[in-house]
């Protein structure tokens, strides 16, 4: 059974960067689509962007030019390069493995903030 773990998150300024890291386990990366997800508080869970076996990536209209997400196949792993980060970019990030019935990270906190 795949499990995701992210890592990366923190406390950064308005247009800083950080790139958040979802490292996988019993599977393949490459071989099933991830996405990323993130949740703000009182917000629903939304999507963010996501990277195809064939390395496709597609990303929501609220991060797209700002985003942007790549894999490491020899690591297993899947990064979300974040710049321009804006305050309303705060949130819990997960990643998703659309592999069986689907795997959930535990998330990892941005917070974006003077």
């Amino acid at each position: 059974q795949v499990q995701l773990v992210e890592s990366g998150g923190g406390l950064v300024q308005p247009g800083g960067s950080l790139r958040l890291s979802c490292a996988a386990s019993g599977g393949i990366v490459s071989a099933f689509t991830v996405a990323w997800y993130r949740q703000a508080p009182g917000r629903q869970r939304e999507f963010v962007g996501l990277i195809t076996p064939s390395s496709n990536t597609n990303y929501a209209e609220s991060v797209s030019g700002r985003f942007t997400i790549s894999r490491d196949n020899a690591k297993n792993t899947v990064y979300l390069q974040m710049n321009s980060l804006k305050s309303e970019d705060t949130a819990v990030y997960y990643c998703y493995a659309r592999v069986g019935a689907g795997t959930w990270g535990p998330g990892t906190q941005v917070t974006v903030s003077a």
